[in-house]
């Protein structure tokens, strides 16, 4: 008899259930609304569904991301956070993005590149508030860089500076705000501008040559990577999976950068991510700074690109649409299909994806280029 108490003793103590705290509780709810929000909502479901269930699986069962010890090897998620944190995951990323992203509007119209430089506002708003809370430079380089909308950069600048503490509050407020893009920005958006702004209809644009395509990721590779070398993981390869697209000789390379590998990635990224958000790393007052600032930095750098564009209607007599500044946040494309909707909202009529793809592949360089300039200020090669 006394055999079969303590079995089933040992059994309800290795229950989640007798182990669980009400800060896991809180955090599996927040799961769930997140993976409602992806599946029901369909916001950015490609981001919102592994990192919500990672976070579900990591606050049911924290050993599924414990470092490994001597003797014992460490969770499943670990080794896949690891991989985060040698920024092979983001620079993988990179290269999706690169033979996924057409950068012809950014060349039809190198104005807008304005756009996405403006946008990057954010990230230094949020490195001076977080200096003001008490961050160091390198914490808040790290932080702020969430600004820009950009996981991968964000992983890739806090692993490059140290902050492998900060890595996982950094990596989840940036990602989750790339998702929520469709409701952070509108609002944002609508109030610095006027429906006469919104209704704005842009000249199409100018043709782009293949020549000019495959000319690009090559010049911005050499011309960024020579003043900042550090920003060649990313940039490197942003430009590469451009490449492959581009120069239309490496068919199966691009399928597989921009499927395959890619979808890989994501689900590896994802759930290890929504791993690091265990009740106990999560709840605390570092954390709640840092999600607060990277929300702070996200909407000061849409609301810098909205302003900048307002700026750049004056003096193009009318002719840009203010709105395609917000998309100067690096989600690609999801901040050009809001100014899209933003834009079509007040005129059906009013085409703006295209227009707003230039300051939104802008951002995505540009925050790779903001990274790699607090790499060169903390002397990080």
């Amino acid at each position: 008899m006394s055999y079969i108490t303590n079995t089933l003793s040992n059994l309800i103590q290795q229950t989640a259930l007798f182990n669980i705290s009400w800060g896991n509780i809180l955090m599996i709810v927040v799961a769930l609304v997140l993976l409602y929000l992806a599946i029901v909502k369909g916001f950015e479901p490609l981001l919102l569904v592994p990192i919500s269930f990672g976070m579900l699986l990591v606050n049911i069962y924290p050993d599924i991301i414990k470092a490994p010890t001597e003797g014992s090897a460490g969770g499943l998620l670990w080794y896949f956070f690891q991989l985060d944190s040698w920024s092979i995951l983001p620079s993988l990323i990179f290269l999706g993005v690169g033979a996924t992203t057409d950068f012809g509007p950014l060349i039809a119209n190198p104005k807008t590149f304005l756009l996405g430089a403006a946008a990057q506002f954010g990230i230094f708003a949020a490195y001076f508030g977080a200096i003001a809370l008490g961050f160091n430079g390198a914490q808040g380089a790290a932080i702020s860089i969430i600004g820009g909308a950009d996981g991968p950069t964000s992983l890739f600048l806090a692993a490059k500076l140290g902050q492998t503490s900060l890595l996982g509050p950094i990596a989840v407020a940036a990602y989750s705000y790339m998702s929520l893009v469709p409701i952070i920005q509108p609002p944002i958006m609508k109030l610095l501008t006027s429906e006469e702004d919104r209704k704005i209809k842009m000249e199409q644009l100018r043709p782009v040559s293949k020549r000019e395509k495959i000319l690009f990721p090559i010049v911005v590779t050499i011309v960024v990577c020579l003043i900042l070398p550090s920003t060649a993981p990313l940039i490197g390869m942003l430009m590469l999976g451009n490449l492959f697209k581009e120069s239309g000789v490496v068919r199966q390379l691009t399928e597989t950068a921009s499927n395959a590998l890619m979808y890989i990635v994501v689900i590896l990224l994802g759930t290890s991510v929504g791993a690091t958000t265990s009740a106990e790393s999560f709840l605390n007052v570092t954390t709640l700074k840092i999600v607060a600032l990277g929300l702070i930095a996200f909407a000061f750098g849409t609301a810098a690109g909205v302003l900048f564009g307002q700026l750049m209607k004056v003096l193009s007599h009318g002719k840009i649409n203010p709105l395609i500044g917000s998309a100067g946040v690096s989600a690609v494309p999801m901040a050009a299909r809001v100014s899209q909707k933003v834009g079509s909202e007040a005129d059906p009529t009013n085409f703006l994806l295209m227009h707003a793809m230039g300051p939104n592949v802008a951002g995505v360089i540009g925050t790779a280029i903001v990274a790699g300039v607090f790499m060169a200020v903390f002397g990080i090669s």
